[in-house]
């Protein structure tokens, strides 16, 4: 549920803005001058209002809450047709919203044939920095109705026509206006606050726990959630993150390719978002092998991104990929039973000496680190970890430009992707972060085009750090936000750095200990993998 400010420490403010003007938010942060054409809802200009409460919940930390309403949009319920479109990496049969041009003309024939009235829709790629320009498929739908249960009866229909059908609200659709947006930010001013911000998988990277549960353990004065993490056991330890990560200057895990972070230095006094790229080398004597990841499954990599995955090398969102060939390392941070079969085990003590080498399993024993290597890897250990003999790790990461970012004391970072915003200029690298695939129209579809609710992450030109939740899927009738409209509400709200977080039901903003977001899963707030917390000052 949404909770209101405290008497007195808000004000409240209804004005019928244009486009541009709705996404500012009263106060010291201001608009960047994104014209209507870039903002979120791309309507007539007075129709758009905002109705925004302001919060100071400490020196140098504000949480804006507002509803940007569009009473010229009017969304309905519908009847998608789907089409048949192969996988790309599996070759397998599956079904996109959108299909070629040749796809939809038959559709629509037969449709016509069996008595129903298509409408048949291009649908452009959103203006991405590294995708085709131009169509990116054709839509095809029948009917508008007033309600789901209207559209699923038509649906039925469509589909015992020999159709295969979704029941779709059209207010998620990127081309035209949404009618409801609720959003929260919070403004961090490294200037004035004087306590820390900080990623935390709350001490153990093996367990999801709400964002509200978290901030209540630390006193948080602020708290969202961070990065993707698993949510299957099929993929690995459910918690454990999929993508790069750090905690009080540790790495936590490794990167899933070069994707986006938020890299949190000095106690979260300084933040920046840069691609980052992980390289970690077990060396024992004069031979060393590379780890290709920590703290997670051997042999399974949860969006891809490793040298050597298979189906694929490179980022992928929501794909696990596979490796044969694995050396894995795990921290103090993994309070879970360490993986077991086939392959090798190594135990390391505080001064990287092998204490025993054997087969996998077990738990990691304070104070020490546990090497796993399964093919190769575990015959590199059988042969090199010797007990009693050092084993050396060494870790780097680097930024985009081949930047080493180095981690001390306080800093940590949390990885998602994709990067929304470089330089002040929107630019959006869906295709290169593996959470579109212009091959492949079965994937990122939704996740990326669509409206969804999202939690984001930027940084202003005063080095202030925002951070955004937008609801979506209709919870409390908001509709969210697409990757374009969350770049462009992000370049608004003054944000020369900015990236997508990870979203949908996981997204949940906390304010002294009170969740002021609907999150949009039924069940309520999700456990998640990492969080981000404003801390106060200890």
């Amino acid at each position: 549920m949404n909770h209101r400010p405290a008497p007195g420490r808000g004000a409240r403010t209804r004005l019928a803005l244009s486009v541009a003007a709705a996404l500012a938010v009263a106060g010291p942060l201001t608009v960047s001058g994104v014209a209507a054409a870039d903002a979120p809802t791309a309507a007539p200009a007075d129709r758009v209002t905002a109705d925004w409460t302001t919060r100071t919940v400490a020196p140098g930390v504000e949480v804006r809450t507002g509803t940007l309403r569009n009473p010229a949009a009017a969304p309905s319920w519908t009847v998608t047709v789907q089409a048949p479109v192969k996988a790309r990496f599996t070759g397998a049969q599956v079904w996109a919203a959108v299909g070629t041009e040749a796809w939809a003309t038959e559709t629509a024939d037969r449709l016509r044939a069996t008595g129903f009235e298509p409408v048949v829709t291009q649908v452009p790629w959103p203006d991405y920095s590294d995708t085709p320009r131009g169509p990116m498929g054709v839509r095809v739908r029948v009917g508008t109705y007033p309600n789901q249960a209207a559209a699923s009866a038509a649906a039925s229909r469509v589909t015992a026509a020999g159709f295969r059908t979704a029941v779709e609200w059209t207010g998620y659709d990127a081309d035209q206006p949404a009618d409801v947006e609720n959003i929260n930010i919070a403004v961090i001013d490294p200037h004035r606050f004087r306590g820390s911000v900080m990623a935390t998988h709350d001490g153990n990277v093996a367990q999801r726990e709400t964002t509200s549960s978290v901030a209540a353990k630390l006193g948080s004065l602020v708290g969202v959630n961070g990065g993707f993490f698993l949510t299957s056991d099929a993929d690995g330890v459910q918690g454990t993150p999929a993508g790069v990560s750090a905690h009080d200057g540790e790495l936590a895990s490794m990167a899933a390719g070069s994707r986006a972070a938020l890299i949190l230095e000095d106690g979260g006094r300084r933040g920046r978002i840069a691609d980052l790229t992980t390289t970690v080398t077990a060396r024992a004597g004069r031979s060393s092998y590379a780890v290709q990841g920590i703290n997670r499954t051997p042999g399974l990599v949860r969006n891809c991104g490793r040298p050597g995955a298979l189906p694929t090398a490179e980022p992928r969102q929501d794909l696990t990929c596979t490796l044969a060939d694995d050396l894995v390392k795990f921290t103090g941070e993994y309070v879970h039973a360490l993986p077991s079969g086939a392959g090798t085990q190594v135990v390391l003590d505080a001064k990287g000496r092998v204490e025993s080498a054997g087969d996998r399993g077990g738990a990691v024993p304070p104070g020490r680190t546990v090497l796993q290597g399964t093919g190769t890897a575990a015959g590199w250990l059988t042969a090199h970890a010797v007990v009693g003999e050092r084993v050396s790790v060494t870790e780097e990461v680097r930024d985009g430009d081949g930047r080493r970012v180095r981690l001390g004391r306080g800093d940590s970072i949390v990885s998602a992707a994709p990067t929304l915003v470089e330089d002040g200029r929107i630019r959006i690298d869906a295709s290169t972060e593996g959470t579109v695939d212009p091959l492949d129209l079965s994937f990122g579809y939704a996740w990326a085009n669509n409206r969804q609710p999202r939690t984001m992450a930027g940084i202003d030109r005063q080095d202030r750090l925002l951070l955004v939740t937008v609801d979506g899927r209709l919870s409390g009738g908001s509709e969210g936000f697409t990757l374009a409209e969350g770049a462009a509400f992000m370049r608004s709200l003054g944000a020369v750095q900015a990236l997508n977080l990870d979203g949908g039901g996981s997204s949940a903003m906390v304010v002294g200990g009170a969740l002021v977001n609907r999150p949009s899963d039924a069940a309520g707030e999700r456990p998640v993998g990492d969080t981000i917390q404003v801390l106060p000052r200890g």
